[in-house]
């Protein structure tokens, strides 16, 4: 199995990528709820810039440890951030924007798994992830403003998915919410009332993996270009002329080939055979005899080998 993990600061973030491109980065602060700082931001960016620019990840699973998705900011980091002056806090608050604006970014499906309690920064991770499955028993609130706070860096991503009507409720109330009126609202895409999450992710892993690889990267500029824009011709011109630069396109081609051609394309075979791969390693095992049992059988029978 292919396999890349981050060498520095394992117990905060870790990245694992398996041999169908699928990587999995974990938040590892179990004891501290998952919380956000410093040290926190600087390596789950890093591994972003990993997986921006990297080939062979196609898709990216965030996930956490522990009882609890992310308590949001680290109370340590806040306190320090309470001392900053005006630039000091600027320059802080970029890390975490800047952060965020890479997850939302990311070229491939990104699938966030929330459990427990997740709040603050860290309803900004969901609402930048395309797909968010969490347990019946999760729970949220944007709890900035019961300390005089507001959710200023995350607004921009937690009011495309929640809209401005719901942002303005709790925003302004700080309350607390269930999965249900999470997946009501848009925060997330699933409740998972049975089996695991990482099992559910699955199903999601599996639909990205047949897709092209490359149209999904378009995909997702596609939304964030077109999203809240008028539709004018203007807009419909560069539509337009979006899909044909696709369709001409090397992946275009394969795809359209393959659909007239009743076979798969390159990119979902290529995910196939790696799954068959994975599933050879856990499943067989080398056919070598019990050479123990041999040369017992052989002391029990003059030194003669018996076949069974």
């Amino acid at each position: 199995m292919v396999k890349e993990k981050n060498t520095q600061n394992q117990k905060t973030v870790l990245l694992d990528v398996d041999r169908r491109g699928v990587a999995t980065i974990t938040f590892n602060r179990p004891k501290k709820h998952n919380a956000i700082d410093e040290q926190f931001i600087v390596l789950l960016s890093q591994i972003l810039e990993t997986v921006k620019n990297s080939s062979h990840i196609r898709v990216v699973v965030l996930e956490a440890k522990g009882k609890n998705f992310s308590a949001g900011a680290d109370l340590h980091w806040m306190k320090n951030s309470a001392k900053y002056g005006l630039t000091e806090n600027i320059e802080d608050a970029l890390t975490l924007a800047e952060l965020l604006y890479a997850l939302n970014t990311l070229p491939v499906p990104t699938i966030a798994l929330s459990q427990g309690f997740a709040c603050g920064g860290a309803l900004g991770f969901l609402s930048c992830c395309d797909v968010v499955l969490v347990n019946p028993d999760s729970y949220f609130a944007f709890t900035e403003v019961k300390i005089g706070l507001i959710p200023a860096v995350i607004s921009p991503y937690v009011i495309a998915a929640i809209g401005e009507r719901q942002a303005r409720r709790y925003f302004l109330s700080g309350e607390l919410f269930d999965a249900d009126r999470a997946c009501q609202i848009g925060l997330a895409s699933e409740v998972v009332r049975s089996g695991s999450l990482r099992d559910a992710a699955e199903v999601s892993i599996e639909g990205f993996l047949a897709n092209g690889p490359a149209a999904m990267s378009e995909a997702k500029r596609l939304i964030s270009s077109v999203s809240n824009q008028a539709i004018d011709l203007t807009l419909v011109e560069k539509t337009a002329e979006w899909i044909a630069k696709v369709r001409i396109s090397e992946e275009g081609q394969e795809g359209l080939s393959s659909f007239f051609e009743k076979r798969l394309p390159r990119w979902a075979l290529a995910s196939l055979s790696e799954k068959y791969n994975d599933t050879e390693e856990k499943t067989s095992k080398p056919n070598t005899p019990d050479k123990s049992a041999e040369k017992e059988d052989r002391r029990n029978n003059g030194g003669k080998k018996t076949d069974v």
